[in-house]
């Protein structure tokens, strides 16, 4: 259920109608628009709650929502939610663009990866410290220490990072050194995960399972707003269907819809979604047309021997910056904002 008020309502007003809602015995969400403030009421509140806010002063509507997600919905929180880094800001029309290797080697690899991605205009480098791997005997990261390379060589060339984290043990020692953490598409539903995530103000791109519905996906997203972490991106990265010539399908119906029914921004990782080298350029633009916040891509300098084999992937550095000159040109005609050249000289406060 949600309840309605202008934004001519004073804030003392406002204070004592989400203390009337509290005092029921759930919980009061405020969410501040352009036009309107929406009240998110969480909780199995007494069905005599709606009219009793109908007859209160300030009330414009109240409006119940049958979805499973709440604070997901775009019901509850009706503009585009803009989450600000150190600077950089995604959604909002901002696009976006993530950088890196599948996992990080060694501090030399990814300094050198870090310096192209900051040199191409890409704003976060992405890489794995910790790998989920399908067979046990796969490389698995380098661990913490990875971690450490990684934080270094952003600071370094002036670029935010994202790793991803498997367990809830490992989100404190993640958080302390990335500065968005990613939840892969085979913990989508770890749930024990996202609850934790969700006491955190890191934050998080989720990604959406190979196998999940828009509306599995959006649950999965509200473990960690109702936990109290609003700092959460949308991830397709491409679902399993019964096509094998690439290693996913990737849904770009995913984009705009997910925008439709929710707030947080989207991301598209083209990488994974195809599987092929080849595609991922093309895809990215679809994404960028189809309306992405912003791209995940793989980038190695030497792909073809990359440690996680998942090279076959992977932009070589000269491809990825072309990518990004192309996009640069692409954005205005979807009503983004990308400067390669900015980006490229940004300083991260």
């Amino acid at each position: 259920m949600i309840a309605i008020t202008s934004n001519t309502i004073s804030e003392e007003r406002l204070n004592e109608i989400v203390h009337h809602i509290e005092r029921q015995g759930v919980k009061a969400h405020v969410s501040k628009g352009i036009d309107r403030t929406v009240i998110g009421i969480i909780g199995n509140a007494d069905p005599t709650l709606a009219e009793q806010l109908r007859q209160m002063k300030g009330i414009e509507n109240v409006i119940k929502i049958s979805k499973s997600y709440k604070l997901t919905s775009r019901d509850f929180h009706p503009d585009d939610t803009v989450i600000k880094i150190k600077g950089v800001e995604i959604g909002g029309g901002n696009l976006t663009v993530m950088g890196g290797p599948c996992a990080v080697e060694s501090p030399e690899q990814i300094d050198e990866i870090a310096r192209l991605v900051k040199a191409a205009g890409g704003q976060v480098l992405r890489g794995g410290a910790f790998k989920p791997r399908t067979g046990p005997y796969s490389f698995q990261g380098v661990g913490v220490e990875g971690l450490e390379m990684m934080a270094e060589a952003g600071k370094k060339h002036g670029l935010l990072t994202i790793t991803e984290i498997m367990t809830p043990e490992y989100v404190e020692i993640c958080a302390k050194h990335a500065d968005i953490l990613q939840v892969g598409t085979r913990n989508m539903q770890n749930f024990d995960l996202l609850r934790k995530l969700g006491e955190i103000d890191t934050p998080v791109l989720l990604k959406r399972g190979f196998s999940a519905t828009y509306d599995e996906f959006l649950n999965a997203a509200e473990y960690m707003l109702a936990g109290g972490n609003p700092n959460v991106m949308l991830c397709e990265r491409g679902i399993r269907t019964f096509e094998t010539y690439t290693r996913n399908t990737l849904d770009l119906t995913a984009i705009p819809v997910l925008q439709q029914l929710s707030h947080l921004p989207v991301i598209s990782d083209p990488s994974h979604g195809t599987g092929r080298r080849e595609l991922v350029e093309t895809m990215s633009k679809a994404s960028l047309a189809a309306g992405a916040d912003g791209l995940i891509i793989e980038m190695h300098t030497d792909p073809d021997n990359s440690m996680t084999g998942d090279g076959v992937q992977s932009l070589y550095p000269e491809q990825f910056a072309n990518l990004l000159k192309d996009l640069e040109k692409m954005a205005p005609l979807v009503g983004k904002r990308f400067d390669t050249a900015k980006q490229a000289s940004a300083v991260l406060l």
